[in-house]
């Protein structure tokens, strides 16, 4: 387990490094807005797709083989990101990088097969915190490469680092990794029959109360994919900021996430409850979305930033425990696997709604839309969680 950890978290700190530096990269291109929310919506759409074929074929030839090959590809992928010379070759890279990224359920599977049922929450959990650590640092790091200026960003030094941790943790993977996968359960794998994702879908959404949380987890996605994709382009009309400065505050957001996911989540939800924290995180993050376009000053903006972070992170490891408690210990996998669909694929389709309203409305349309999105979610979880789950009776 340390190892993964160590391996996950030098590849998301190379992934995060890109996150304030993509629309900037758009734009030196003349990428129009729409174009820049397609840009961010094509490595969730590659990454979609890919999952289940990566976490499949770990099944039958093992998790430490596709963990090295897709590290292997998103060291080529940020090394054609740092090369690209067109806005058709930024797109190809991204979608590669996207297509590569579908091993994180390969991480997962690994936690899962070297832990047991009672040390497993504790194995996820650091997983959870490469995640955390890998969006508190990336884009710090990230933003500083490239220089506070979008004039006179640099846009290839921070892919090429993204590159060098990605070569990082494939030489620490190659060295240090074991295969989890015993030969007999792979040659097992790969004889058995696969559900189909669909069969899958019907499954999960059979679920008393599910359905609605998955559409609430989407929508919330939706808002706060709108802010990431489009918050770059919109602090730069405003404020004249670069990749630098929005490092910084995506850097102020990762470590609000680790906070509350890490450490307060469970007093939080001790003290008031699932589906009071559920309610109040989408009544927060539309008070922060729509506060978006009145800030006319930093440390303003800095405060409704940590708002709109605040609000987010309370609402997602929520959403997903009050999924998780409405579903019996065998539908556990496909419950989780559906929501993390459903959240991908809003991951897909808010950069490139945002995108639009963005350029085709104004500026702060992604942000009152967002808002609005938000406040519908509390309304669907005032109306519809005010019952407890037969389950947890």
């Amino acid at each position: 387990m340390p190892v993964l950890f160590l391996i996950v978290t030098v590849d998301l700190i190379g992934f995060g490094i890109v996150i304030p530096l993509l629309p900037f990269f758009g734009e030196h291109f003349d990428a129009s807005p729409a174009q820049i929310g397609l840009l961010m919506a094509t490595y969730s759409a590659a990454q979609f797709l890919s999952a289940p074929f990566w976490g499949q074929l770990s099944d039958r030839i093992g998790r430490r083989p596709v963990l090295l090959w897709t590290m292997a590809g998103a060291f080529c992928a940020y090394l054609w990101l740092g090369h690209s010379e067109s806005l058709l070759s930024l797109f190809l890279a991204r979608a590669f990088g996207g297509f590569m990224a579908g091993n994180i359920s390969t991480a997962f599977a690994y936690v899962a097969d070297v832990t047991t049922e009672k040390t497993r929450a504790k194995g996820m959990g650091l997983i959870g915190a490469a995640f955390s650590i890998g969006f508190i640092l990336g884009p710090a790091i990230g933003g500083v490469l490239a220089g506070s200026d979008p004039l006179t960003a640099d846009y290839r030094s921070p892919s090429y680092a993204a590159a060098a941790l990605s070569l990082l943790a494939l030489v620490l993977g190659f060295v240090m990794l074991r295969e989890s996968v015993p030969a007999e359960q792979r040659a097992k794998a790969s004889a058995a029959s696969r559900p189909s994702r669909l069969r899958t879908l019907f499954k999960a959404l059979s679920v008393p109360g599910v359905r609605m949380l998955i559409l609430m987890s989407f929508l919330a996605t939706l808002a706060f994919a709108g802010l990431e994709s489009t918050f770059a382009m919109w602090s730069r009309r405003q404020f004249g900021w670069g990749p630098e400065q929005n490092g910084y505050l995506f850097t102020l957001i990762g470590f609000i996430a680790a906070l509350v996911q890490g450490g307060l989540m469970g007093r939080l939800s001790a003290w008031v409850g699932i589906e009071r924290l559920i309610v109040g995180g989408a009544v927060v993050l539309a008070l922060g979305l729509i506060a978006v376009p009145f800030c006319d000053s930093v440390p303003m903006l800095v405060a409704v930033m940590t708002v709109c972070g605040l609000g987010f992170s309370v609402m997602t490891p929520a959403m997903n425990t009050a999924i998780s408690l409405r579903g019996a210990s065998g539908v556990q996998g496909g419950l989780m696997g559906v929501t993390r669909s459903a959240t991908t694929l809003s991951r897909m389709i808010g950069p490139v709604v945002a995108g639009g309203a963005f350029g085709f409305i104004g500026l702060n349309a992604p942000y009152i839309a967002g808002a609005g999105i938000m406040a519908l979610v509390a309304i669907i979880g005032l109306t519809s969680l005010s019952k407890r789950p037969e389950t947890e009776a």
